[in-house]
């Protein structure tokens, strides 16, 4: 029998936790540790800062769940990883053994890359539920006391579509309160234009969020290298494509969330070989790691190179679509490997993702994430803001379920009119 432990029970950890129940049967030991007991859905923060959403909406625990599938689950935080002796020390000193390991983590949010940022200095973040339901604190004192917002990403910073729905909800619910005139809006992000995405743009998406911005009356700043925070004032350097400086910002702001840079979590970060500079899995064409070949990744903890170089450091979005991929290669690989056949499995590198907007949204499609592409495909309409409600409820529902059903490929891409990605 082969102990197969998964770290992270985030958006990848909990479906690789079922769909590896589902292949293998109960003959193996599946053992899930996260730091925390609940589940969160991260892509719902966005609503809990405006108080769309409260925390009972987007979160459950994780326990009762998982042992309902003979998963064990360990509530502890993964302090060190030892590969040579395949084991693990929690905080608190425990320990445990694994034959392979899963890696889906999520990333660890640096702060401290910018002085002053994040819920601990003066900006806010809709990272996590925690910081959510921080940032709509924060949301009712700018409700009370009206003043300019900054909203966007730092360097180093791999997610930007957060950013890009936060900026547009605040927009939509300002109007709905008949307080956006007293709110004037920049966009300050480290991408090279409106619309890049960390993707080398999708489509016509440069020029549709630059005319949806205008619509919506929101300024910006792109390949913008924010430097320092202090109290109400963001300190940003603005370069040009190649990299020279233009010009020097000290923006005033009296609400600010901006999205931080991202570098894998410490235990993860700690072991040499394993990843790269900034702490991400290296993987192979079957997610597994070359070091260490009973180390398998998924998610945003994995090492993606940026699609192109740019003035600012940005990294490479990890969505929906992919992770879910990334997890079912890694599922069939290690059932093949305990089989004793190779494991030849590959996840489809794919962007699909739907972006909530307030009251309408924007769905997008990259085929391969990867420019060239097969596809590059960006749609907007209400439809997406009734389907990203939809997603919302069906996947928090498949989580207490314990269903290794595939969501965005049963279901989002039918919705979206396009096929099977191959």
């Amino acid at each position: 029998m082969a102990h197969i432990v998964i770290m992270g029970a985030g958006t990848g950890g909990m479906p690789c936790a079922y769909e590896l129940r589902m292949e293998l049967g109960r003959e193996h030991e599946i053992t899930m540790i996260n730091e925390r007991e609940y589940f969160q859905f991260v892509p719902s923060n966005p609503w809990l800062a405006v108080g769309w959403r409260d925390r009972s909406h987007i979160t459950f625990d994780i326990r009762p769940h998982l042992e309902r599938k003979g998963i064990n689950f360990i509530s502890k935080r993964v302090d060190k990883i030892d590969p040579d002796a395949n084991q693990l020390t929690l905080d608190g000193g425990d320990t445990v053994n694994y034959d392979y390991l899963v890696v889906a983590t999520g990333p660890r949010l640096a702060f401290e890359e910018v002085e002053g940022s994040g819920p601990a200095g003066f900006t806010e973040s809709i990272c996590t539920v925690d910081h959510a339901e921080k940032a709509y604190d924060a949301y009712q004192g700018l409700l009370d006391e009206p003043g300019h917002v900054v909203i966007g990403a730092m360097p180093f910073a791999s997610c930007f579509g957060p950013a890009y729905e936060f900026a547009f909800i605040m927009d939509s619910d300002l109007r709905k309160r008949k307080m956006r005139d007293k709110v004037p809006m920049t966009f300050v992000t480290s991408e090279p234009y409106i619309g890049h995405l960390g993707l080398g743009g999708v489509g016509d998406s440069k020029g549709f969020l630059e005319s949806e911005f205008r619509n919506h009356h929101i300024n910006w700043i792109t390949n913008a290298k924010v430097t320092k925070i202090e109290q109400g004032k963001m300190f940003i350097e603005e370069f040009d494509d190649s990299g020279h400086k233009l010009k020097e910002h000290e923006l005033d702001f009296t609400y600010s969330m901006m999205i931080p840079a991202f570098k894998g979590v410490d235990a993860v970060a700690n072991v040499e070989g394993l990843c790269n500079p900034r702490g991400f899995v290296f993987v192979d064409d079957h997610q597994r790691n070359p070091k260490y070949p009973n180390i398998f990744g998924a998610g945003v903890c994995i090492a993606i190179p940026p699609v192109e170089a740019t003035a600012v450091p940005t990294g490479a979005p990890k969505t929906g679509y992919m992770i879910e991929s990334m997890v079912t290669a890694i599922v069939h690989n290690i059932a093949d490997e305990l089989a004793g056949k190779e494991g030849t499995t590959l996840a489809t590198w794919n962007a699909v993702c739907l972006a909530d907007m307030g009251d309408t949204g924007a769905a997008f499609v990259a085929l391969p994430q990867i420019p060239p592409r097969n596809v590059a495909w960006f749609k907007k309409g209400k439809w997406v803001h009734m389907a990203k409600i939809a997603f919302e409820k069906y996947f928090i529902r498949k989580m207490k379920k314990g269903t290794s059903e595939p969501i965005y490929e049963k279901y989002i891409l039918k919705m979206l009119g396009i096929g099977k990605l191959k």
